[in-house]
C-alpha cells in the first residue's frame, strides 16, 4: 500500500500518540502536533526525518491555518487529517463559567474547524484526502455532569456530517471516529472540573458510579490504532465508526428510546401542522 502523509493534532499522549506511532511504524510520515513538542522528542530520536514535530495551540485560528501550510510545504501532500486535540470538561450545566465554557468550545469544536477549514483547500488541489475527526460515544449520547463536553463533541458530528456531503465530490472522505472508554487520561490529568455546588452532590456522585460501571475493562488505546489504520486505508470509509465493543450497544438503546419517545407524542406533531 502506497505511504501515507498524516497531519495530527494532539499527537503528545492518548490516542493522538498511539496512532502517530503506528502510521510511522508501517512507514507513513506524520506531522504532528503538540502545544509542547518536547513531549515528541522521543519519537524524533526514533523515526527521524519521517515525523515532523510542529508546536500548535488549536485554538489560534491563525496558527492553524499557519501550521497546517508550513506542514504541507515540507511533507509535500497531506493524505490523513486527523483532529484529536481536545480534552473532558467535568461540571454540571448550572456550575459551568463562561471561561470554561468557552475554553471547551474553542479546543473541541473550534480547533477542529479551523484545521478543517485550513486543510480544505490543499485536500481539493489534490483531490483527495481523509479527514479523522475524533468525537466519542459521547457524541451520540449525554450523561450529567458532562453537559459541556458533550455539547462540544454534538457540534463536531453535526458540522462533520454536513462538510462530509460537500466535499464528496472533491474526492475528501470525512470520518467521525466516536470511541468508548479508554484508558486515555481523559478523565485524569488533561480533565477540567468546574467548581462545585452542594445542590448536585448526589447527581454528581451517581453520575461518578455509573462512570465507573461503564469504564470497567477500559479499551487499550495501542489497540485502537489497528482500527484507525483500517479505516483510513478502506476504499469507502465510513461515516461514523466506534472504537470498542461497548458504543454499540449503548448507541442502540439511546436510538431505540428516542424513537419510542418520537412515536409516542407524533400526535402532538402533528398538531403543528394544523388543518392544512
Amino acid at each position: 500500500m502506497t505511504a501515507k502523509t498524516w497531519f495530527i493534532t494532539g499527537a503528545s499522549r492518548g490516542f493522538g500518540r498511539e496512532w502517530t506511532v503506528a502510521a510511522l511504524e508501517r512507514g507513513d510520515r506524520v506531522a504532528a502536533t503538540a502545544r509542547d513538542t518536547g513531549s515528541l522528542a522521543d519519537l524524533a530520536e526514533r523515526f527521524g526525518d519521517a515525523l515532523l514535530p510542529l508546536r500548535l495551540d488549536v485554538t489560534d485560528r491563525t496558527a492553524c491555518f499557519a501550521t497546517v501550510q508550513e506542514a504541507h510545504r515540507r511533507l509535500g501532500r497531506l493524505d490523513v487529517v486527523v483532529n484529536n486535540a481536545g480534552y473532558g470538561q467535568f461540571g454540571m450545566v448550572e456550575e459551568l463559567t463562561e471561561e470554561e465554557l468557552r475554553a471547551q468550545l474553542e479546543t473541541n469544536v473550534l480547533g477542529a474547524f479551523w484545521v478543517t477549514q485550513a486543510a480544505l483547500p490543499l485536500l481539493r488541489e489534490q483531490r483527495s484526502g481523509h479527514l479523522l475527526q475524533v468525537s466519542s460515544v459521547g457524541g451520540i449520547t449525554a450523561y450529567a455532569n458532562l453537559g459541556a463536553y458533550h455539547a462540544s463533541k454534538w457540534a463536531l458530528e453535526g458540522f462533520s456530517q454536513a462538510l462530509a456531503q460537500e466535499v464528496a465530490g472533491h474526492g475528501i472522505h470525512v470520518t467521525l471516529v466516536e470511541p468508548g472508554g479508554f484508558a486515555t487520561d481523559w478523565s485524569g490529568a488533561s480533565a477540567r472540573h468546574a467548581t462545585p455546588l452542594p445542590a448536585y452532590d448526589g447527581v454528581r456522585e451517581e453520575a461518578r458510579q455509573r462512570r465507573a460501571r461503564r469504564t470497567v475493562g477500559p479499551g487499550d488505546p495501542r489497540a485502537s490504532a489497528r482500527a484507525v489504520l483500517a479505516v483510513v486505508d478502506a476504499e469507502r470509509p465510513p461515516l461514523r465508526v466506534f472504537l470498542g465493543s461497548a458504543p454499540l450497544g449503548v448507541a442502540r438503546a439511546d436510538y431505540e428510546s428516542r424513537l419510542a419517545t418520537w412515536e409516542e407524542w407524533q400526535h402532538v406533531a402533528e398538531l403543528a401542522q394544523g388543518d392544512g
